[in-house]
């Protein structure tokens, strides 16, 4: 993997439902938009239609919910076959989806869960994402996930565990913040650690999105802003990575367009304020 291959697409939001009318007919200040992959696995019909249209104007990533890279099941061929399609039709600027496992013996259970962090399972998964990307003929992000439980056998860190699995396969990552914030709350870890140890060469994109506070644990709910507290990580991720796309997910509560429009705008604000390009700048930025 070559990060430089990847480009820079700058700041963009998901491709929602209530928003594709707004997006055709109107222009947008957002650069790129990143769509759920699967909601556009189909023989044809309106979301094709509205695909185009978009494609026509930005650039777009294709983002996976159940590819299941960590499940026991055998890789699921007739998706990824599907998947290369509708890549070869829209050419995205890379394909990413989420380590975890979603289901096992044929049933999903519509969940991005955790796998043990183990040297086992790092050999496991990325073995199948070399298959992955032997299918689909490029390089894959994979997505670390949100947790609420740990496994008893896990002998080490979460970074070091995405970290193993991203150099082992050779794919890139893409580093959801809000989900490093939430996972270090429920299992009392430093974020900022994390944020350090993943390695710069691997990380190509951001998630950006709100969680829900239920007092004794975080949930990654993807219905609220972006929280105050997760902004400082951000900055801190923009200091260490350097140039990578960042983008605003919003999935519950879905406001009207503006509101991420506005919300991709400030992850772009910050961007500037941060970014190494700007010694200068680099004195002003806020110290998380």
């Amino acid at each position: 993997m070559n990060r430089a291959d990847f480009p820079f697409l700058g700041f963009g939001v998901g491709l929602r439902r209530p928003h594709y009318s707004h997006v055709i007919a109107t222009p947008t200040a957002v650069d790129w938009f990143e769509v759920v992959s699967e909601n556009f696995m189909v023989d044809g019909g309106r979301p094709l239609q509205v695909l185009e249209k978009v494609r026509e104007r930005y650039p777009i990533v294709l983002h996976g919910v159940s590819m299941s890279i960590g499940s026991t099941d055998p890789l699921n061929r007739e998706y990824l076959s599907r998947l290369r399609s509708l890549a070869r039709r829209f050419e995205p600027a890379w394909i990413s989806d989420h380590l975890c496992w979603t289901g096992v013996g044929g049933h999903n259970l519509h969940d991005l869960l955790p796998l043990p962090y183990t040297e086992e399972a790092v050999s496991w998964a990325a073995t199948r994402i070399r298959q992955v990307q032997e299918i689909l003929e490029r390089t894959i992000l994979i997505e670390n996930v949100s947790s609420y439980m740990a496994f008893a056998g896990s002998t080490m860190t979460e970074w070091d565990f995405l970290t193993a699995v991203a150099e082992q396969s050779d794919c890139g990552i893409l580093l959801d913040i809000n989900n490093i914030f939430v996972s270090a709350f429920n299992h009392r870890f430093d974020p900022q650690r994390y944020i350090e140890a993943v390695p710069v060469e691997r990380v190509v994109q951001y998630h950006l999105a709100g969680h829900s506070d239920h007092g004794a644990y975080l949930l990654d709910t993807h219905d609220h802003p972006i929280r105050a507290e997760v902004w400082p990580l951000y900055e801190q991720a923009v200091r260490r990575f350097g140039q990578v796309s960042a983008l605003v997910e919003w999935d519950d509560n879905i406001p009207d367009f503006p509101v991420l429009e506005a919300t991709a705008q400030e992850a772009r604000a910050r961007y500037d304020s941060c970014s190494h390009d700007s010694p200068a700048a680099l004195a002003t930025c806020s110290r998380a």
